[in-house]
C-alpha cells in the first residue's frame, strides 16, 4: 500500500475503504417542460365562494321552514314542497333586508337579527378567498378586490333568486335584493378578507399571535387618521347601543306580566313557541335601535299618529306581539327613562377621548374639529341603523313603524358631536401638558438628594422631626445670684446638734476615728469676726456617748466657765441624749457633742 504524499488527504481507495457512492444531482428542468398550474382568477374564486354561501344559507333556512310547515297548518308556509322552497327563498331575502309586497301593501319592517346568518357565511368566504390567493404584497388593495369579487356575483344571484321566488301572493323586491346583497357581501366579505390578510402577516412575522376580530384587523390596515375616527365612532356607538339595550331590557322586565298574557292569547304550542322565540330574537336588534332613538330624543312610532318619546307617550292599538308589551303606558314618559337622555353626551365624551388618544400625533387647534367629525359620523351611522330598523308593516295605519331616520341622525350628530368636541379638546390639552409635567417631575427628582441605602427608589425618605430649640427666658434678678458661702467654723468645733449618716444596726461595726488634737502651743486659726462661732451644748452627765450605733467611753470634761449670755446661747441639755430614730428601715442615733471651750478651744 502506498503512503499518501505529505500535504494531501488520503483517498478512500488508499485508506482501504470502499469508495463513497456519488450523490444524485437533480437534472435541470427542460425549458420545454409543462409550466406550473396558473392561479385561479379572482372572479372565479369569488363566484365559487358566493355559490357556497348562498347554498349553505338556503339549506339552513329551508330546514327551518320545513319544520314550521310540518308543525303549522299546511297553507301557512306554502302549498307543497315547491311552496316551502319559495318561502325559504323569501326568508333568505329578508335576512338581507330585502322587502316584499303582498295584496295589502309592502312589508319593510324586517328583523335585523337574521343578517347574522349570511354575514357569518360571507365573512368565512372572504377569508377563504384570501387564503387561496396567498399573502398579497399590497394588502389593502387585495382586501378591496376580494370584497368586490365576492359581492358582485353574490348580488347578482340574490337578484335572480328574488325574481325566481315571485308569486301572485308574494312579490320580493328584486332591486332591494340586489343592493342589500351587494352591501352585505362587501362589508362581511371585506372584514373576513382583512382578518385573513392580517393573520397571514402576523404569522409571517411572529408565531403565536392571533387576530380575533375582523374589525381589529381592518383597523390595522387603515391609515392613521381614518383609524382614529373609526375607533371613536365605534366607542360612541357602543355606548349608545348599550344604553338602548338597558332601556329595552328594563322596560320589558317591568312589563313581563303583559308579555305573558300575550303568549296566552297566541297559544303557539311547543314548535310554534320555539319559532316565535326565534322571531323575537331576530327583532331584538330593532328594539335596541328604537331604544337609542328614544335616548337621542325623537323616539319612534308604532303606527300612524303614535309616538313614544321622552316628551310623552301616545299609542293606539298595537299588534299582538309579545316584545311590544315593553311599550310604556300612554301619558307622560316614565321618570326613570329620562335618565337615558344623558347617553348621547356620554357617548360623545367617550368617542372624543378615543379619537384623540388614537391619533398618531397630538394636535393643537384641530382637536375639537376631530371630535365633532367623530360625532357627525356617529350620527350618520345612527341614521342608517334607524332607517334599517323601521319600515312599513302593510298598508293603512301600520304604514309608519319605527324611528325617523333623519331626525334621529341630526340630533345624534349634534349631541354626540358637541360633547365629543369638548371631550377631545380636554383630552388633547392633557396630552400636550404631559411632557411639561414629565420634565417638572424629572427636575424635582434631580434636585432631590439621593436616598439612604436600603430605601426604595422613588420613595421620598422620611425626615426626622427635630424639636425646635426653646428660647431662654429673660434673667430675673435673684435667680442667678450665688448664695453666699457660709462663714468658716471654728476648728474642731462641730455644731451643737447634727445628724450623721449612720449605718443600719445590722451592718458590720467599725470604730470611728477621733480627730487628732492640735499640738500644744499652736495658735488656733483666726476666727471670722463677722460670724461668731457656734458653741455646742455640754455633754450629758453620764459620761457615755453612742456614736453610729457604737458605745464609746468618753473622758469627762473639766468644767468650763460658760460665756456670757449675750455672746452665745447654750441650749439646755436634752433629757434623752441617746434618742434614736427609724428612717427608711434604718435606725439612727442622735448624738450631742461636748461644747468647745472659750475662744473655740476644745475642753480637756
Amino acid at each position: 500500500m502506498s503512503e499518501p504524499s505529505p500535504g494531501r488527504r488520503a483517498t478512500p481507495e488508499a485508506a482501504g475503504r470502499a469508495p463513497r457512492r456519488p450523490e444524485r444531482v437533480p437534472a435541470p428542468r427542460r425549458p420545454d417542460g409543462p409550466p406550473p398550474p396558473a392561479a385561479r382568477p379572482l372572479y372565479v374564486t369569488g363566484l365559487v365562494a358566493a355559490l357556497w354561501c348562498i347554498g349553505i344559507g338556503l339549506a339552513v333556512l329551508t330546514t327551518v321552514t320545513l319544520v314550521g310547515w310540518i308543525a303549522a297548518p299546511k297553507t301557512a308556509l306554502g302549498d307543497g314542497l315547491a311552496g316551502v322552497f319559495r318561502s325559504a327563498v323569501n326568508f333568505w331575502l329578508v335576512s338581507h333586508h330585502a322587502g316584499f309586497s303582498y295584496d295589502q301593501g309592502r312589508v319593510g319592517l324586517l328583523p335585523l337579527g337574521v343578517v347574522v346568518l349570511p354575514g357569518a357565511l360571507l365573512y368565512r368566504g372572504g377569508g377563504w378567498m384570501i387564503r387561496e390567493a396567498g399573502l398579497p404584497h399590497r394588502p389593502r388593495k387585495a382586501v378591496v378586490q376580494v370584497a368586490l369579487a365576492l359581492a358582485g356575483p353574490y348580488a347578482g344571484l340574490a337578484g335572480l333568486l328574488a325574481l325566481a321566488a315571485t308569486s301572485p301572493q308574494l312579490r320580493p323586491s328584486a332591486w332591494q335584493a340586489l343592493i342589500a346583497g351587494f352591501l352585505v357581501a362587501v362589508v362581511a366579505g371585506g372584514l373576513g378578507a382583512a382578518r385573513a390578510v392580517v393573520a397571514a402577516q402576523v404569522a409571517a412575522e411572529a408565531r403565536g399571535q392571533r387576530v380575533r376580530s375582523g374589525l381589529g384587523a381592518l383597523l390595522r390596515l387603515l391609515p392613521d387618521r381614518p383609524r382614529s375616527l373609526v375607533i371613536g365612532v365605534a366607542g360612541s356607538l357602543s355606548v349608545l347601543l348599550a344604553s338602548g339595550a338597558l332601556l329595552v331590557g328594563g322596560s320589558l322586565a317591568v312589563n313581563m306580566p303583559d308579555a305573558g298574557h300575550l303568549y296566552d292569547l297566541l297559544a303557539p304550542g311547543v314548535v310554534g313557541g320555539v319559532l316565535l322565540l326565534m322571531v323575537e330574537l331576530a327583532f331584538l336588534p330593532n328594539a335596541v335601535i328604537w331604544g337609542v332613538a328614544y335616548a337621542v330624543g325623537p323616539g319612534f312610532s308604532v303606527g300612524a299618529g303614535t309616538s313614544v318619546s321622552p316628551t310623552g307617550v301616545f299609542l293606539d292599538a298595537v299588534p299582538a306581539f309579545p316584545p311590544l308589551a315593553a311599550l310604556p303606558d300612554p301619558g307622560p314618559a316614565p321618570a326613570v327613562s329620562l335618565l337615558a337622555l344623558a347617553a348621547p353626551f356620554v357617548a360623545g365624551a367617550v368617542g372624543g377621548v378615543l379619537t384623540i388618544r388614537s391619533l398618531p400625533a397630538p394636535v393643537s387647534e384641530g382637536a375639537p374639529m376631530w371630535g365633532f367629525v367623530c360625532g357627525a359620523l356617529t350620527g350618520a351611522v345612527v341614521a342608517l341603523l334607524s332607517a334599517l330598523s323601521g319600515g312599513p308593516l302593510g298598508g293603512g295605519r301600520m304604514a309608519t313603524v319605527g324611528p325617523s331616520a333623519w331626525q334621529v341622525g341630526l340630533l345624534a350628530a349634534l349631541e354626540v358631536g358637541i360633547s365629543a368636541a369638548i371631550a377631545a379638546w380636554a383630552a388633547n390639552s392633557m396630552i400636550l401638558r404631559r411632557p411639561a409635567r414629565a420634565e417638572a417631575r424629572a427636575a424635582k427628582r434631580a434636585e432631590r438628594p439621593e436616598g439612604r441605602a436600603g430605601e426604595r427608589p422613588g420613595k421620598r425618605p422620611r425626615s426626622r422631626e427635630v424639636p425646635a430649640p426653646m428660647p431662654l427666658s429673660a434673667p430675673v434678678p435673684g435667680d442667678y445670684e450665688s448664695t453666699p458661702a457660709p462663714a468658716p467654723r471654728a476648728p474642731f468645733a462641730p455644731d451643737p446638734l447634727e445628724f450623721e449618716e449612720a449605718d443600719p444596726l445590722l451592718a458590720p461595726r467599725r470604730r470611728t476615728r477621733r480627730k487628732a488634737d492640735p499640738p500644744p502651743g499652736a495658735e488656733p486659726p483666726a476666727r471670722d469676726e463677722k460670724r461668731p462661732a457656734k458653741e455646742p451644748a455640754p455633754p450629758p452627765g453620764d459620761g457615755t456617748v453612742v456614736v453610729e450605733g457604737h458605745l464609746v467611753d468618753d473622758v469627762p470634761a473639766e468644767p468650763v466657765a460658760e460665756p456670757e449670755a449675750a455672746e452665745r446661747h447654750v441650749p439646755p441639755p436634752r433629757e434623752d441624749p441617746g434618742r434614736t430614730e427609724n428612717r427608711g428601715g434604718a435606725i439612727y442615733v442622735l448624738r450631742e457633742d461636748p461644747p468647745p471651750g472659750e475662744h473655740g478651744e476644745p475642753r480637756e
